[in-house]
């Protein structure tokens, strides 16, 4: 399937899990025993690492932040960090409401579920079970079908969402499009960013950019320090400004995909300049509150006090993920009826593009009506209209992108799909 990119960025982050397999939690409440001496004695001391490694990590942003980036995190690092991004890099708050979208129970078995890879059979209590594995969560008719965390979290606990974050902003867009902030997708870039004037961007639309085919030149390689990615992947405001208007073109906008990190914090540019407010506050108002979201969130920004990383880094619980699937699943209309998006937003969103068929705006696209916001090191929010169904993912893969636990993502969740096809 697809690969799950997504920028490079900032922050360091990680959460906690161990190669343990925990066992299937009820839908509406995470399994909990009472420990005892022994297990309590390991919870301490587990305890103890992450404030240690959360502390570390801050210092080093701190410190220097452009000195570190996550694509090169040690496994230990991300085990922590991944959950702590608000301990660690500077962050919004994103604030839940008091009338959180109760999610309905229907206990479902899937452990058994099989698929296959390179011709070995596995079974979804073996994809649970791996360490990468942070959580996943499968909603079928609001309901609640199954819901399982690695030891260390639960169903309280955020996690960093890396790209997922685009998808989002995106749906903001079109928000701000509902609004009458922004008149059209086929509005320029510079329309509202007029320091890119002059510059590769100046005939790019925004719809060129949420197709990640404004034709600029970029490299997205995330195992070179050199890249254009691992230098400004995470580069927000003036700072990416200037980087992006240096880029030179190489394509005529909307005729070829190139994944493009830095273009997502773009869209985020384009979309503050368009509100005259920060997205956070944007996102609480819009769709976090009204739509029902259970628990606060935050969003990494470019620096104290700066925008939002616009393609990267909201930190939600797993629930919320699958609630951001249930809004899209519902065309960003709200219970009582109110749009939040144009009608048909979505269905444009997740229409191919002409550059790459597989993605639409900042959505990664199945095929057959299926779509996923997705972010490295395994994140996703997988919805499919023609089943209902949103399956959300917190990982810890042991890199950004290719690793066999992503083979393992794509092979499980497909087989999802198939066991729940109405």
């Amino acid at each position: 399937m697809l690969k799950p990119f997504i920028g490079a960025l900032v922050l360091l982050l990680l959460s906690a899990c161990t190669t343990s397999t925990a066992p299937e939690v009820a839908p509406e409440s995470v399994v909990e025993t009472t420990p005892g001496s022994a297990q309590k004695s390991l919870q301490t001391a587990a305890a103890s690492e992450e404030t240690r490694m959360v502390a570390k990590l801050k210092e080093g942003y701190r410190r220097n932040p452009e000195s570190s980036t996550i694509l090169f995190w040690t496994d230990d690092e991300r085990r922590y960090g991944f959950k702590n991004a608000d301990q660690i890099n500077f962050t919004r708050a994103i604030s839940a409401g008091n009338s959180p979208l109760v999610l309905g129970s229907n206990p479902t078995d899937l452990t058994e579920v099989t698929y296959t890879i390179e011709g070995s059979e596995f079974a979804l209590a073996d994809f649970v079970s791996n360490s990468a594995n942070i959580g996943l969560l499968v909603v079928q008719d609001g309901k609640v079908l199954y819901e399982r965390y690695a030891p260390g979290n639960n169903r309280n606990s955020r996690w960093i969402s890396f790209s997922v974050t685009k998808s989002l902003t995106s749906m903001l867009i079109g928000a701000a499009i509902k609004d009458g902030y922004i008149n059209s997708v086929d509005d320029k870039v510079v329309d509202y960013l007029p320091r890119l004037r002059g510059s590769a961007y100046e005939e790019a639309s925004i719809a060129d950019v949420l197709h990640m085919a404004s034709g600029v030149a970029w490299d997205e390689t995330y195992a070179d320090r050199n890249s254009d990615v691992a230098k400004a992947g995470g580069f927000n405001g003036i700072d990416l400004m200037n980087y992006l208007a240096d880029l030179p073109n190489e394509a005529q906008p909307g005729t070829k995909f190139n994944y493009n990190s830095a273009e997502t914090n773009l869209v985020g540019e384009i979309l503050r300049s368009a509100i005259g407010n920060n997205a956070a506050t944007y996102l609480t108002h819009k769709i976090w509150q009204p739509f029902g979201m259970e628990s606060d969130a935050n969003w990494a920004l470019g620096g104290p006090g700066a925008g939002e990383l616009g393609g990267c880094c909201i930190s939600a619980t797993l629930r919320d993920y699958a609630r951001v699937g249930l809004f899209a699943l519902a065309d960003g209309q709200l219970a009582d009826g109110t749009r939040v998006l144009p009608e048909g937003w979505m269905a444009q969103s997740i229409a191919p593009s002409q550059g790459y068929a597989g993605y639409g705006y900042l959505w990664w696209l199945w095929g057959d009506g299926a779509y996923s916001a997705r972010g490295i090191f395994g994140q996703q929010i997988l919805v499919d209209p023609k089943n209902d169904l949103v399956i959300a993912l917190h990982s810890n893969a042991p890199a950004a992108v290719d690793t066999p636990y992503h083979q393992h993502i794509e092979a499980a969740l497909a087989a999802i799909r198939r066991h729940l096809a109405k």
